[in-house]
């Protein structure tokens, strides 16, 4: 029985610019856009999702666009990488094209410990399980499992199938399936009551563990330095195996051997032979052993060896890669690319905000995302020739250099010579004409912008995490962890991925409370979208910030503190009891709040004005004294992307002047050109140590003049006309000084610092 084709480790594989296939484009980095041609292995009985291969690999592709795939369909889709709790996925899928039926993989018979990420989305077989549980499946969705007698291993009942509710079978089982994932679990989705059948033992089936750790067929055992690995051959067959012969290929077959000629492994047995290594030269060692046997469909059984010289280091590529690109720049992603280099299996890419990376990686050191390498940081380590840094806020200048290398853990070979080299600035604020006829001295202009954001594109509550989180809040740390900011205590919870809101703690904070929505309760979430507005979410943690806060007003506390958790705490502002969050989430919450009374207000006839006990003046003075930064810029552009809809206040500071919240009325105010000005006016980034941009929204700068604190000129102009001023600072001493400048409108000025 067949089990696998997909080699474990991709050292084989050098990739090609111009192919990608399935397993190149799983080496991408989330964010990029790809497009594979693949078999389904599904059809409409697991919904909207189909799961494709090729002859490299497989991956899940999700969206309405693939709901007429059927299963052995060939069809070429193109999307973007995803992970959708912790599965790999194209989603959206954006276009598909069908090619009418294909030839339909057949599944890899497995063992629970290969059910991992290199055959996820691929059809697999467990053989000689049984389930844990007994009686009926579940009507609808459910999770149970089945045991080798030693371990479980999670399967998935999808309630579309044919499958739920029906009697849970008995005895030894085979179950085919798709190999899912879900948060830290893996796991197998049959797909109708055909794919869980009894199970017969085959007459003779081999199995090879290297190290006592299984190799599929076809796949890649890496052996270092290693003189001597044990090598056991397992025969789960009722008859014996017989083993007629072993052979060794490729560049340095002579460096390898084996105790093994011929012999039988009997039923359900195994023997154990010694693979040997004697390394002749330096750099990358590869072979190919081939062991002949009677098993009907597995003879021979093929293992890529990948070991290592007397140097300890792989063989180092020979160029690095080139013509780093970046396709995609947005606020809130960068997507970079860039062609392979020559003879090299995998790639790092260090990157730095506001000054080029000098930061090399030292041979023989493995690294991992978020990993700091001199001056840098680790944004993408794989094989893929494409990357998307985690991370990315409004207006500022990223740079990289990508570096090939070859060699597993503790054997790296990096070119260090001409790395691929490239930076770019993100994009700010990209209003353009959203607001066109919107005029906040029009006594209309309530109503106005409420028709104008809503109604808009409606994103589940439910997957604030796939798209908000996963995709925007969530940040690298060192060793391959991640963490996400708790936006009212300022706490950083570093996790290991893939996130989960039970496990981490953490939860949807709504900071226009649920409980102050005309519309409460919202027993049913997902049919109303005020509830699943991500305008108005934030990742806290649950019991530390978001129980605390509850349903309190938003003030300042200006009494006694009778609860505090790192920046976050509750206490008494006059008599009555408020949640003080930290002072970068002053402005933004009150713009959420604002936001919130403005898009639904007057919907079902509903008044959204705020709470008896929830001062408008103390969100006003919030909103202005914590202006938009160019994160909270970057989430709304993020935002926009997905509901299609802006938040206004963090688009004009002013338009909060013109609105009473306490009755959701009108209000006449009048507000300079020069608050204008200052509100649209972003200085980056602060603090720095050798470049400074400045813009101010939409409006091209033609002068400019940095000055000291005493007030003494140190550069200026007043011979330009660009709409992102960039200047060098490297000259400048270390300090505060003060950046001016001019615009068709007007002046306006703004502190920065120097390191």
């Amino acid at each position: 029985m067949k089990k696998g084709i997909l080699s474990a480790l991709a050292f084989f594989a050098i990739l090609s610019a111009k192919a990608q296939t399935i397993s190149e484009a799983r080496n991408l980095g989330i964010g990029q856009t790809v497009t594979v041609t693949g078999v389904a292995t599904n059809g409409s009985e697991l919904g909207n999702i189909r799961y494709i291969q090729d002859g490299t690999a497989g991956i899940a592709c999700y969206g309405n666009i693939v709901s007429s795939v059927q299963r052995g369909d060939s069809i070429t889709a193109t999307g973007v990488l995803l992970e959708f709790s912790g599965l790999l996925e194209l989603s959206p899928t954006t276009s598909v094209v069908n090619h009418g039926p294909g030839v339909l993989p057949q599944p890899q018979t497995i063992p629970f410990s290969s059910g991992t990420e290199v055959l996820e989305s691929q059809l697999v077989r467990f053989d000689n399980v049984t389930f844990v549980q007994t009686g009926n499946f579940a009507t609808g969705n459910s999770t149970v499992q089945v045991s080798n007698g030693t371990s479980t291993f999670d399967v998935r009942v999808n309630g579309s199938t044919n499958i739920d509710g029906t009697a849970i079978p008995t005895g030894p089982i085979s179950i085919v399936g798709e190999l899912g994932q879900f948060n830290a679990n893996y796991q197998i989705i049959p797909r109708n009551l055909l794919d869980i059948f009894p199970y017969v033992a085959p007459a003779r089936e081999i199995s090879v563990k290297v190290n006592g750790n299984t190799v599929l067929n076809n796949g890649t055992y890496v052996v270092g330095t290693t003189a001597a690995t044990s090598l056991t051959i397992e025969n789960t067959g009722v008859s014996s195996l017989t083993l007629s012969g072993v052979s060794f290929t490729g560049a340095n077959a002579a460096e390898f051997s084996i105790d093994l000629t011929t012999g039988t492994v009997a039923a359900l047995g195994s023997n154990t032979y010694t693979l040997s290594f004697a390394p002749t030269g330096t750099g990358t060692r590869t072979a190919t052993i081939s062991i002949a046997n009677d098993d009907s469909d597995e003879n021979p059984y093929i293992i890529n060896l990948y070991a290592i010289g007397t140097n300890n280091l792989a063989t180092e590529p020979t160029t690095n890669p080139t013509n780093l690109t970046f396709p995609l720049v947005k606020a809130y992603t960068i997507g970079g690319q860039y062609t392979a280099g020559t003879n090299a299996e995998n790639y790092i890419v260090l990157w730095k905000n506001g000054a080029a990376v000098t930061g090399i990686p030292t041979d023989g050191t493995s690294y991992k995302r978020g990993d700091v390498v001199g001056d840098a940081r680790v944004a993408y380590i794989g094989s893929g020739t494409g990357f998307t840094p985690r991370g990315i806020i409004a207006n500022q200048n990223y740079h990289f250099a990508v570096f090939a290398y070859n060699g597993s853990t503790g054997f790296e070979n990096y070119q260090t010579t001409s790395p691929a080299i490239g930076n770019i600035t993100s994009q700010g604020e990209q209003i353009g004409n959203y607001y066109s006829g919107i005029s906040s001295g029009s006594t209309t202009f309530l109503s106005d912008l409420s028709a104008l954001i809503n109604p808009h594109t409606v994103v589940s509550y439910f997957n604030y995490k796939t798209t908000v989180m996963n995709q925007f809040e969530i940040r690298d740390t060192t060793n391959g962890q991640s963490f996400v900011t708790c936006v009212y205590s300022g706490e950083r919870k570093v996790f290991d991925e893939p996130f989960d809101w039970t496990a981490q703690g953490y939860s949807r904070e709504h900071s226009y409370c649920h409980s102050w929505m005309p519309t409460f309760p919202a027993d049913t979430p997902s049919e109303k979208p005020e509830y699943n507005d991500q305008h108005n979410l934030w990742p806290t943690n649950l019991q530390q910030a978001n129980t605390p806060r509850s349903n309190l007003p938003l003030m300042d506390i200006d009494g006694d503190v009778v609860f505090t958790y790192l920046e976050g705490n509750v206490g008494y502002s006059a008599n009555q009891l408020v949640y003080e969050p930290r002072a970068a989430q002053k402005g933004n919450a009150a713009r959420s709040i604002f936001y919130m009374a403005t898009c639904y207000n007057g919907q079902a006839g509903n008044n959204w004005q705020l709470p008896p006990n929830q001062s408008q003046e103390s969100l006003k003075t919030w909103h202005y004294n914590d202006l938009p930064d160019n994160y909270e810029i970057a989430r709304n552009e993020f935002i926009f992307s997905k509901q299609a809809n802006r938040n206004p206040y963090v688009d004009s500071v002013n338009f909060a002047c013109h609105v009473n919240f306490a009755n959701m009325s009108y209000l006449s105010c009048n507000v300079g050109i020069d608050e204008k000005l200052a509100a649209n006016f972003s200085v980056f980034p602060v603090p720095t140590s050798d470049k400074l941009f400045a813009q101010v929204n939409g409006l091209e700068i033609v002068e400019y003049t940095i000055t000291d604190m005493q007030g003494r000129v140190i550069k200026s102009s007043s011979n330009v006309q660009v709409p992102v001023l960039e200047l060098g600072t490297s000259e400048f001493k270390s300090g505060m000084y003060i950046l001016q400048v001019g615009t068709a409108f007007g002046q306006v000025q703004r502190e920065f610092i120097i390191e």
